[in-house]
């Protein structure tokens, strides 16, 4: 690569950096373009892809916050107290970096090495959602995939509030740990959980809003 195309992608990683962390995955690839004062055609030239540059720049932050959680959580012993800790941590994560925040949510599957990082923690969320299980203290019909919608609405509400009211999401994390409790399952749910299939068009639904 030649110098002047280096520095220019360096200046794209860093504005890049900066915006995901301040607005989220959705920010236009326009206004990193312009924040790093280069062209939109000088971005794709370099990237190719809005994919290409978030594993460049947010993947391996992404994984080391949230592996250092993941292992956290399982290191409890007392296994509701790993599945407090873990919800509540993700959601905080949510709630103060925008960018971890979309990460979470699944939706950048041609970002190869992040969907690799999205991948191992629904593996250790699958793990600390069967401890709670097994010491019957995680309702048993709470499955993987309701935890993954918890998530995605702790991060509409974390984004919605951001200004307004920043510690919402910690009432409504409060209720949602409360209502998951063996004792507080009084009745059978009235309809089933979703598939993987389901649940990644969900989430593919949800992402249809970002811009290019």
């Amino acid at each position: 690569m030649r110098a002047d195309a280096q520095r220019n992608a360096e200046k794209l990683r860093s504005a890049a950096a900066e915006l995901f962390q301040e607005r989220g995955l959705r920010v236009p690839l326009k206004e990193i373009a312009r924040r790093a004062g280069v062209s939109h055609g000088t971005l794709y030239n370099l990237f190719g892809t809005r994919e290409a540059l978030i594993d460049e720049v947010v993947t391996d932050r992404a994984a080391r916050h949230l592996d250092e959680i993941t292992q956290r959580a399982l290191a409890f012993e007392d296994a509701w107290e790993g599945f407090t800790y873990y919800v509540e941590m993700l959601c905080a994560l949510q709630a103060t970096d925008p960018a971890v925040a979309d990460v979470i949510s699944g939706r950048y599957p041609g970002a190869e090495r992040l969907m690799t990082v999205c991948d191992r923690t629904m593996d250790a969320a699958q793990q600390i959602v069967r401890r709670a299980h097994e010491a019957g203290a995680l309702r048993p019909d709470f499955t993987n995939a309701d935890l993954v919608f918890a998530f995605a609405a702790n991060a509409l509400l974390a984004r919605a509030t951001a200004e307004a009211a920043p510690d919402a999401w910690r009432r409504q994390a409060a209720f949602l740990l409360d209502g998951l409790r063996t004792e507080a399952a009084r009745s059978s749910l009235p309809a089933d959980h979703l598939t993987r299939a389901q649940v990644e068009e969900a989430l593919r639904n949800l992402g249809d809003d970002r811009e290019a």
